[in-house]
């Protein structure tokens, strides 16, 4: 699976192909380029020298020591930058370090909280540390697109954006169970909304849904207009509801850089008279 660009598994130099492309820090654990919306999280075993202990849970959640080698972790840099990626709209990209500056691509995530906890610090000495809660955003989509729309036949459009605009939020410290469950919920939310706002029709060419669920939901998917890819955190306003023939040309076609243009300027319309 792909996410801007990289395939999860694919092993890449980290100084030509992903600051090559993105620029940023060249050293430490997060790079936050500063001209791309992208948050760039480095894991590996060297780390446990300075007390990261990153992993999978049982749960399937990837948990990813912040930055900070010696004292309390704090929130600011890229600490800041992991836990309000969703709400700026960038995505979250997870390499492990190999050694000899190559880096294998994880895969795209979510932040879905965060812990803290005590653990050691580079010189021994405990602290407190900052746990982020790490969805893969894979699974957030299979656990989402299924039942987005469902809720559209029960609810009018305004309850429907409130529950969107609510839940484009900063995550917090929560129980892990708690945390994965509400990201999934909100991104069930935004998606549900957006799907309804369009009211069956291609928000960026305008054209009826090509058929009709066996739900009886016009099929259109939902496109993230400002990021790298489909995957990860939703923001209805910067999310679209398309027709696959517009979603295809907007990621793989010459003319999709200005028929994304075009369904952003649709996007805002509506959301600015809403």
């Amino acid at each position: 699976m792909a996410f801007g660009g990289y395939e999860v598994g694919r092993t890449y130099n980290r100084r030509r192909d992903i600051h090559g492309r993105f620029g940023g820090q060249r050293q430490g654990g997060i790079c936050t380029p500063k001209d791309y919306p992208v948050v760039i999280a480095f894991t590996g075993t060297s780390g446990r020298q300075h007390g990261y202990a990153d992993g999978w849970a049982a749960d399937g959640v990837y948990r990813y020591f912040g930055e900070g080698q010696s004292g309390d972790m704090s929130w600011k840099g890229g600490n800041l930058a992991i836990r309000d990626h969703a709400a700026n709209g960038e995505d979250l990209l997870l390499f492990q370090t190999l050694g000899d500056g190559n880096v294998r691509f994880v895969g795209e995530f979510v932040c879905a909280g965060y812990d803290v906890e005590p653990a050691p610090d580079g010189t021994g000495g405990m602290r407190q540390a900052i746990v982020f809660n790490l969805v893969p955003a894979s699974d957030l989509d299979e656990g989402t697109i299924s039942s987005s729309g469902e809720d559209s036949v029960t609810a009018d459009l305004q309850t429907l954006r409130r529950r969107a605009i609510e839940a484009v939020s900063t995550p917090t410290q929560a129980d892990r169970a708690i945390a994965k469950r509400t990201v999934y919920e909100r991104s069930r939310d935004i998606r549900t909304y957006v799907l309804a706002r369009a009211n069956g029709h291609c928000e960026a060419c305008s054209r009826p849904a090509p058929f009709v669920t066996i739900s009886g939901i016009p099929y259109l998917e939902p496109h993230h207009i400002r990021r790298l890819g489909d995957g990860g955190p939703d923001d209805p306003c910067f999310m679209g509801a398309v027709c696959p023939n517009c979603h295809r040309e907007i990621h793989h076609g010459a003319n999709g850089p200005s028929i994304n243009e075009r369904l952003q300027t649709a996007v805002s319309s509506k959301e600015s008279s809403s």
